[in-house]
Order: structure tokens, then C-alpha cells, then sequence
């Protein structure tokens, strides 16, 4: 007889958490099977909670990039903490991310304590119950031995009494099924939430605005400024009867001191002209159509710390 039992669909968020630079973009966009979030080796890459949508055959995750937890030491870096605050506010899951290659240190403490206050109660016995799962994602496994990564498994299941412990290389594209069944196995009931064919909830505002940024960072590597940040002002579509049919797209970039604009420009403009090559396609892409980035290099001096510049940049 003909099993006619309906299967269980299950959808919700998951948040993405842990220190600056432990390889949350990069898992996140190996998950998804594109570019959702910008990876970068400089700390503090992601700025803003960035939802990546991941639809199954029997299941729709949307995971939430946030910014990495990190003490502060801007306005900015306090408005990058708020904003995992109220990305956890309202989360199915946790994927606490654990870089093996490196010990648990400060910052990851802080993070627990973080989440056993919002997620947790203390058991008699001194223990905690969390009341979401909380799975510890053991990141860059490729960089250890087989014994090597068994003890750091062990020190991690000493570290905190987590749901559930996964080891993965993302950049390997080792372990991700199991992620995937991990992640899938511990979210609830729900029904699908967004169409199967979206894979994020930026605008294509935000998706240029960050595909520029992370050019950059991989253009400059060690010499860009920390401080750039990147607004996409306007789009422009081509009238009716123009020679030219490509959208314009403009964009400003911001640093914060006259001394770094230079930097960002390079010799003859050959930065400028470099980002705007490697990013032709991809832009294209986000508009459906023929594009042209106008870039515009402004400074807002000491934007980090001021109120209104901040929220005039997003933040």
C-alpha cells in the first residue's frame, strides 16, 4: 500500500556567530553555492547581517551572516555588535563557528557567555539548558591531522555543552552534506517562506555596494584603509532612444582621511579601472541587464565615530 503520509517541511533562521575572520562569509557562500556574503583574511569584513537563503528538497534555511563579535573600539564597532544582538533576537538556530587552527581564546568566551544569558538557563548542578540548538560548526579542518583535529573535537565538547558538533572546510567543500543534515535536523516545523529561486534578501543596491567593497579588499589587501565604506547613490536606466543601453550605476566611495584617497584611486586611476573589469559581469548580473559602474571616491572624515555619518553610510 502506498505511503501517502505527508513529509514534514521544515524552514526557519539560522544566526551565524563567532570572532572576526573564523570563515562565517566563506561557509555561508559555500552553503548556498554562490557569493552571498564578501570573505575576506581582514577582520571585521562583514558589516552588515547579511540572509542567505537555502532551499531543499524538505527544508528552506535562511542564514544570517553577522558581523564578527568583537569588543569595540568605534561607534561602529558597538553598531556591528547591536546588529548580532537583533539578529539573534529571533533565531531557530545558532551556528557558533570555531576555527580549528587556532585555540579558543577571549573572544569565544565572550561570545558563550553571551549566548548562555540570551539562550540558556543554569541547571542546579551548575550546567546549562539551552533553550535553541546551539551547534558548534569546527571550521578550516583541512589545516590539522587526523589526531590533531580529534583533540581539538575534544576540547570543544569541554568548551561548552553544545547541541551538536560538526568539522568542516569550507573552502575544501569537505563536510558541508553533513552540515547541511545537521542544520536541517534541529530546525522546526515551518513552511516554506521565500520563493525556491531567491537566494538572499539584499537589494541590488547592497549586493553592488558589497561586491565593490570586497574587490577592493582583495585588490589592496594590506593597504586599503579599514575605514571604506561604499553607497550605491543611484541607478540610472538608459532613455528609449539612447545610443547607450547600459544601466548606470552610481556608486561613492568613502574613506576617512584626503591621505587615503590616493589608495583607493591608485597610479592613473588603475585601481578604478581594475574593479570595474573584474566586476563587469557580476553587476550585470545583479541588474538583468548591460551596466556601468560611475565610482566616486568622497571622504567623510572620522565617519567611524559619528552619528549621523554612520547612518547616512547604512549603519
Amino acid at each position: 500500500m502506498e505511503d501517502i503520509t505527508p513529509k514534514v517541511y521544515k524552514s526557519g533562521f539560522v544566526a551565524v556567530v563567532g570572532r572576526p575572520n573564523v570563515g562565517k562569509s566563506t561557509l555561508m557562500n559555500a552553503l548556498i553555492g554562490t557569493t552571498i556574503a564578501i570573505a575576506s583574511s581582514r577582520p571585521e569584513t562583514t558589516r552588515k547581517a547579511i540572509r542567505g537563503i537555502l532551499t531543499l528538497e524538505n527544508a528552506q534555511i535562511v542564514l544570517v551572516d553577522t558581523p564578527g563579535i568583537h569588543r569595540p573600539r568605534t561607534l561602529l564597532g558597538q553598531r556591528l555588535n547591536d546588529m548580532v544582538d537583533e539578529s539573534l533576537s529571533d533565531v531557530d538556530e545558532i551556528a557558533f563557528l570555531l576555527p580549528a587552527d587556532q585555540e579558543i581564546g577571549p573572544g569565544d568566551k565572550r561570545i558563550l557567555s553571551r549566548l548562555r544569558a540570551q539562550f540558556a538557563k543554569k541547571r542546579d548542578d551548575g550546567s546549562y539548558e539551552w533553550n535553541v540548538p546551539i551547534i558548534a560548526i569546527v571550521t578550516k579542518i583541512d589545516t590539522l591531522s587526523r589526531s590533531d583535529l580529534i583533540n581539538k573535537l575534544i576540547e570543544i565538547n569541554e568548551f561548552a555543552n553544545f547541541t551538536d558538533i560538526v568539522p568542516v572546510s569550507a573552502l575544501e567543500h569537505d563536510n558541508l552534506q553533513e552540515v547541511l543534515k545537521v542544520l536541517v535536523d534541529y530546525m522546526p516545523e515551518g513552511p516554506q517562506m521565500y520563493p525556491a529561486e531567491q537566494l538572499s534578501e539584499e537589494t541590488p543596491e547592497d549586493m553592488i555596494a558589497e561586491l565593490i567593497r570586497g574587490a577592493f579588499l582583495e585588490e589592496l589587501n594590506d593597504e586599503l584603509p579599514h575605514s571604506l565604506a561604499v553607497v550605491v547613490d543611484d541607478i540610472i536606466n538608459p532613455e528609449p532612444r539612447s545610443e547607450d543601453q547600459r544601466t548606470r550605476v552610481m556608486v561613492s566611495i568613502y574613506v576617512e582621511r584626503d591621505s587615503q584617497k590616493p589608495i583607493i584611486i591608485g597610479k592613473k586611476a588603475q585601481h578604478l579601472v581594475r574593479v570595474k573589469k573584474k566586476l563587469r559581469t557580476a553587476v550585470n548580473r545583479v541588474m538583468g541587464r548591460k551596466s556601468y559602474l560611475d565610482l566616486r571616491v568622497k571622504v567623510a572624515k572620522d565617519w567611524q565615530s559619528d552619528p549621523k555619518k554612520l547612518e547616512r553610510l547604512g549603519f
